[in-house]
Parts: structure tokens; sequence; C-alpha cells
């Protein structure tokens, strides 16, 4: 029999249940948490399948299934000369705000038997912040956790000020008994208990329901998902490609949750990932949304809306809130609740306000209907106003970040300290220009001068947004470019002085066009050097240079959604055997992962390994990778002109 040795994850509606091969929730920490999770909270944080006094042994593993839902084969101990007495077939799923297991246990012998069946369930209503393995603690002063016994199961509180939280556990049968569990006083640990007699050779079932209520959530069915449809593929699309596509879809079909947007409606956006990021991203969701825009248009306007309604407003330090700054992320936990992290409504990202005018124009350029920039043209404006004021390109001539303490060291999509470095492994100081912001915020302006000159009929305001586009890229590669290198820098520091790393983020240029063909084409293909391209994909920082490391998540890993945006760069400039290989190495990695790309792959070469070498924290299913088959899909369609 197997021992519990790997996790598996539901995702549904904004829900989410990570479990143990068995079925089991254990309340693990760090960095594979397992439970029930909503709203950025563990709703179930203990759930143990006892039968006659012992755990069962594994026969089969727990699998996600297509539909949702997940199975596993138990069995208590036996003997070849005396085996089991029954046999557990045990069927998980997630829906909205809520988790159900039906166990079904079939007898193996031709006599009455009776299992002694025990479920032991508990709910730490944990935050996520509060799981990760950052070493980091926070006070919750007066904080109560409630339990009591009901008819049919048993409820589980938690309060704190004006917070208040509920788990509630049902069964059908009811249990025959419910008990606190005194080994575990300081808890709420609850045991369930049941005594199911089977007939020779017959069958018992029980069904347990749990349903969450986080604080502020609305009901459940309420805000359950929108159904989403794709855009049928080329018919002539590789078989192996097509299938990551497919993949990736259904994986995107799982992380589309409900949010508000701008006129108050319900909308359907891309959710980061799985297990930390299952909330609407800026970055994340707009990158998403611009890699589906052929295939599923509706995913954008939804990102674009829901930005549009937590937009900036104001100056608050704490947040990063500025008025017309796009947001980062959004949560909804008690840390968030009480401002013990920044992350409520959290702007700190460089990126994300030229990002949504990217793909505001896109949209209305795929789809040819007006309708959505006439709608968000305020919303728009204002994020030009941000990039000109408070992001920096009027007093700093660049987009510009100041790392935050107490949020983002960096505040571009490598967003982990230490990431934007020089040669020497040197973090940058602020005030930081990354390369690919300028690159954003040029395409951004040029695209909304687009805007203002077709759809709001303001020729004097595109012709403004023209010239300031025209002078950041004249100036841009001067500043940026290394002679020496042949190269543009990762950065500029507080002091003007060139990030030199060697880095991916350079491709991104090529997409945004803020390069020139002659200098484009040579990024282009310097990213196809063994140094940089893995054979799988190309490194977020080249090997060789002294902060490399295969295994870092910024520092020498490989990104798929990095790689699908240098493919797009590369298209543009008619690299396409560049572009070929780039996505043959991608594929490839995609077949290896049962056509799922992960969120990023570990740097090291493929003469290494016949597998992709996974990154250990890797988040699956994430969007952005998700969405990167679609993106390769487009650029190995895509012609110069």
């Amino acid at each position: 029999m197997t021992g519990a040795a790997h996790r598996v994850q539901l995702v549904r509606d904004a829900t989410f249940a990570i479990l143990n091969n068995d079925g089991s929730v254990t309340g693990a920490r760090g960095a594979t948490p397992d439970g029930l999770f909503v709203r950025d909270a563990r709703h179930l944080s203990h759930w143990q399948l006892t039968v006659d006094g012992d755990t069962p042994g594994v026969l089969v593993p727990s699998v996600a299934q297509p539909d949702g839902t997940a199975e596993c084969v138990l069995t208590p101990a036996g003997t070849r000369d005396e085996p089991p007495a029954y046999t557990v077939f045990r069927r998980q799923a997630v829906m909205a705000g809520g988790f159900t297991e039906h166990l079904r246990l079939v007898s193996n012998r031709p006599d009455p038997v009776t299992a002694q069946v025990e479920v032991t369930v508990d709910a730490d209503f944990a935050d996520l912040f509060e799981l990760r393995a950052d070493n980091r603690h926070y006070p919750k002063p007066d904080s109560v956790h409630q339990a009591h016994i009901t008819a049919d199961g048993a409820q589980f509180d938690y309060r704190r000020a004006d917070w208040h939280s509920r788990t509630t556990v049902t069964s059908s049968p009811r249990p025959d008994a419910v008990r606190a569990d005194e080994a575990d006083a300081d808890r709420s640990t609850h045991r369930m208990l049941w005594t199911l007699p089977l007939a020779p050779h017959g069958e018992a079932e029980l069904r347990l329901s749990v349903e969450a209520r986080p604080h502020g959530a609305p009901d459940p069915a309420a805000g359950a998902a929108v159904t989403t449809h794709a855009a049928p593929l080329p018919a002539d699309t590789d078989q192996t490609l097509a299938q990551a596509c497919e993949q990736g879809l259904a994986d995107l079909d799982l992380l589309t949750i409900p949010a508000t947007g701008a006129d108050g409606e319900q909308v359907s956006v891309p959710a980061a990932g799985i297990p930390w990021f299952l909330t609407l991203f800026g970055r994340d969701s707009l990158l998403t949304s611009y890699f589906l825009l052929p295939y599923r248009p509706t995913a954008a306007a939804g990102t674009l809306s829901a930005l549009a309604a937590t937009q900036g407003r104001r100056h608050d330090a704490f947040s990063g809130e500025q008025p017309g700054r796009i947001v980062h992320e959004i949560r909804h936990g008690e840390l968030a609740h009480f401002r013990q992290i920044p992350y409520g409504r959290y702007y700190g990202a460089v990126d994300a306000t030229p990002l949504f005018l990217v793909l505001l124009h896109a949209h209305y350029e795929t789809t040819q209907d007006p309708a959505l920039a006439v709608r968000l043209e305020q919303h728009a404006r204002s994020a030009v106003d941000w990039m000109l004021d408070d992001g920096g390109l009027t007093k700093h001539g660049y987009l510009v970040y100041t790392p935050d303490p107490n949020g983002l060291v960096n505040q571009n999509w490598k967003d982990s300290a230490g990431a934007v470095c020089f040669s020497d492994g040197t973090q940058a100081k602020g005030p930081i220009a990354v390369s690919e912001a300028q690159g954003y915020a040029y395409d951004a302006l040029l695209r909304t001068a687009h805007l203002a000159q077709e759809v709001w009929h303001d020729e004097p305001y595109a012709e403004q947004l023209r010239r300031y586009a025209t002078d950041l890229r004249s100036r841009f590669t001067e500043d940026f470019w290394m002679a020496e290198a042949d190269f543009p820098a990762l950065a500029l520091d507080g002091d003007g002085r060139q990030v030199d790393a060697l880095a991916s983020d350079a491709g991104h240029l090529l997409w945004s066009g803020i390069l020139d063909e002659q200098h484009a084409r040579r990024v282009g293909r310097r990213l196809l050097q063994p140094d940089f391209f893995s054979g799988w994909a190309i490194r977020t920082l080249a090997a060789g240079q002294k902060p490399y490391h295969p295994l870092s998540y910024h520092r020498g890993s490989a990104w798929p959604h990095d790689n699908a945006v240098i493919a797009l760069g590369l298209a543009r400039n008619g690299l396409h055997d560049e572009v070929r290989t780039v996505a043959e190495g991608l594929i490839a990695a995609a077949a290896q992962h049962g056509y799922r790309l992960p969120e990023v792959l570990a740097g090291y070469d493929r003469s290494r390994s016949a597998n992709p070498v996974p990154y250990p924290h890797a988040c699956s299913p994430q969007a952005w990778a998700a969405a990167t088959p679609l993106a390769l899909l487009t650029a190995l369609g895509l012609r110069t002109d």
C-alpha cells in the first residue's frame, strides 16, 4: 500500500481543496498546505477517516477526475490469509463554497459485518498568508474559535472583532455520536461516528457535506462563475499543441472566478492560480486575457471591467494606491481585512496600468466592437495620467517603482526579492525603471492614441500621446542599451546606472515594439543562445552569471508565460525559426506534464534530463501558464505584416 506521498487539487467556482492521496486533510502548512480554501482562508483543516479504529490503507491513490471530483480506494488492514472484510470507495468534490464526500463501503464477505466509521474534522480558519513558509507571525487579539455539535454533524465558528467565519459539516445518515477530541483540547477538533451494518456482499453509503461561510462572502449560488466558451482551434494545429491548448482552456475554466465590473455587473475573470493566487491579479489576469483574445475575448472584457472597478482613486502609502493606478491583487482574508498585510487591494505593480491600456485597445482591435473602449474611456485616461504623474514618466522619464519593504520589493513581473539585480547579484535600489515596463508604456501610449483617434474622436489627445511615445522610444535605446554586451539592461537603478544582468525581460521589448527592428532581431537571436535557452524554454537569467540559479524563482528558472510574450515578440519581428524553437521546447515540456504547463520550470538544460526538471514550488494550474499554448498558437501563425 502506498503512503500519502502526493497531493490532489480540486478547484471550482473560486473554491479549492488540496487533499492527500487517501483523501485526508492534516492541517499542513508551508509550501504545500492542505485543506478546503475559500476567500483566502482555510475552512477545513482536518479531515481524517478511520475504519474500525485505524486509518485504512490506500489501494488506489486519489486521482482528480475530468468532472472535478477525486476518487480513491481504501481498505482496512488485512493479510493474505485474512483479507480485508470490506473495501472503501471514496469520492470527493468541491463546489462554490463547499466540499462533499461520498463513502461507499462494500463487503467482501459472505457473512454480515459491521463497520465502525469515524471522521475527525476541524476548521482552523487560517489566513493563506499565515500558512506560507516565510516565518511570519500575525497577532490575532481577542480571536475566538468555537465548535458545537448539531443534530447531523458539527459547526465551527471563528470570531475576531467584526469578523465572523463559519464552517458547517452535515451528514446523511446522521452520525450516531459526535464528540470533541479530548486529545486535542486546545483546538475545536470533533469526531463524528457511525456504526454501519453490511449485509453479505452488501454495501453501505455515507454522505458528508461541508459548507464554508467566509466573512463578507456573497451567497454561493450568486457567486458561481459563468460558463466560458472558446473559438475552435485551427484544423491544422499540431496535435500535441492542440492537446496543450485544450488542457489550458480546461484549466482556465477551473480558474475562472466571479468579480464585480465597473458598472456593478457580475463578470468572470481568470484568477492567477492554485494554491496561493485564486483571486484577481492585475498583471496575471491581463496577460492571460491577452493570450486568450483570439479564442476567448470575453475574458478580456471581464478582466478590464473588474480592474476598472478597482482602479485607484486616492493616495495610500500602505497599499500603494494612487489615482488611476491598476490594482496588483485583491485579497478577502482576515489579515487583509485588519490591514495586517497590505494586500486587501494592493497596487504594488509598475506594469499593470500600461498592460490595462494595451489590453483595452487589443480587445477593440480583435473584436472591432468599440463599446467597451467607450465605456472605459475615463478609466483609460486616468491610467494614462497615472503613468505620466505618479508612475514617473514625466519626472523620471520612465515608469519607476520604489521597493516596498512591507509589500513587494520588486514590482514588475519578477517580483521576488533580489530578482532585479546586477551581474554580481546585488539587488537594484530605487526608484527602479525595469526595461519591460518601458516597452509596455510605449505600446500603451500608442494604442491609447489609436483609441483616442478612432473611438473617442479626440485627435489632440491622440497626438499628445503619440509624442510621449516617440520621446520614450528615442531615449530608451540610448539609456538601456549596453554596448559591450550588445543587449538591453534589465533596468536602470535610482542613480540611473544600468542594471547589467542579462535577463529575459529583454524579450518583452520585441513584443511591445519599443526597439527598432535591427536591435530587436539581435535581442531575439541572443535569447536563443545556449546560456539563455535551456532546450525547454528561455531562462529568466542567462546561465553563467553570478546570480544564476536554475532553481531560483526569477534568477535562472524558465517561465512559460515569459516565453509566450517573447514568442509573440519574435513573431512580430519576423524571427519565425526562433518562434518554432521556443514553441517546440514548451510543447515538449507540456507533453511531459500531462499537457499542463506549470507556472515555472527549473532552468536545467534539456540535455541533462529526458524530462523537464520541475520547479519545486510551482503553482499548477496557473492561469498565464495555462494560456501560454494559445499564445504559442498565435505566434506560430503571425507574419510581419
